[in-house]
């Protein structure tokens, strides 16, 4: 079963939303719990950054459909470990205020890269790791994934920096409610135009990639970074479209209390 290519993609589109809840539940707790318990979830979570590493280098070794599950998940473990890090306001920036309203241009865009300068260090570090691994590995399918959700991840930044029609806030947890002082909603810029299209390119060449692959464990390793780069693209208009997308994850996160609602509105 797992060696279809069908399953394969359902894999990653169900791992992707089980891994964003499981990390939102988490930072939701810890919100409701108290800004200071933020930090204990990322202690605790070390052992599965450390998990996830080995799984990397061990599935690099070889090429096999076990291994290119391997070095997916593993890709998953690091990925979620550094934005839950971020989530919980442990490694983001050395700066944590507000921007001032009268913030405009570059001056903008340098106090944003202060607020999330350390987070950017750590995803790019990541990078490196996966690419030092898949070094002339049997199996780079690791470097694959981690860099499609690195781009990914880069591309939303900048949109929600210059502007795009439609930001969620819903699951902006407490440490990181000055972060939203720096979105802009309004129109889509250039910037989108080069996200989605290069997205959607990258999209369709895996799904070529896909119907083209002559062995089983390349059709499996296409699949998942099929699905993987078409959810990116898709979270991109997501940015555009009004559609209910909250409610994928609302549904299995703890309410936040009064006060700490009463809180957010205040500091905005």
């Amino acid at each position: 079963m797992i060696g279809s290519p069908w399953i394969a993609a359902l894999i990653a589109i169900f791992s992707w939303w089980f891994f964003t809840g499981i990390i939102l539940l988490i930072v939701r707790r810890k919100d409701v719990a108290g800004a200071t318990a933020h930090g204990a979830s990322v202690v605790w979570g070390v052992p599965l950054l450390a998990l996830g590493i080995f799984g990397a280098v061990i599935s690099a070794a070889s090429l096999s459909v076990a291994n290119v599950y391997v070095s997916f998940f593993s890709v998953l473990l690091i990925w979620g470990w550094i934005e839950l890090a971020f989530l919980s306001g442990v490694i983001t920036g050395p700066l944590r205020d507000f921007c001032p309203k009268s913030l405009r241009g570059w001056a903008r865009f340098r106090r944003a890269w202060q607020t999330v300068s350390h987070h950017e260090a750590l995803l790019l570090s990541g990078l490196i790791l996966m690419a030092v691994i898949a070094f002339d590995a049997a199996n780079p399918l690791g470097f694959y994934a981690y860099f499609i959700l690195f781009a990914a991840r880069i591309s939303a930044k900048l949109n929600l920096f210059f502007g795009v029609p439609r930001i969620n806030l819903e699951f902006i947890p407490q440490p990181l409610l000055h972060l939203t002082s720096y979105f802009k909603q309004g129109p889509v810029t250039m910037i989108f135009g080069l996200g989605v299209t290069g997205l959607s390119l990258v999209t369709a060449a895996l799904g070529l990639a896909l119907f083209s692959a002559s062995t089983v464990e390349a059709q499996i390793g296409h699949a998942l970074l099929f699905a993987l780069c078409a959810l990116a693209t898709l979270e991109h208009w997501l940015m555009v479209i009004p559609l209910p997308d909250a409610k994928l994850w609302r549904w299995m996160l703890p309410a936040l209390s009064t006060n700490t609602k009463t809180g957010q509105s205040n500091e905005l």
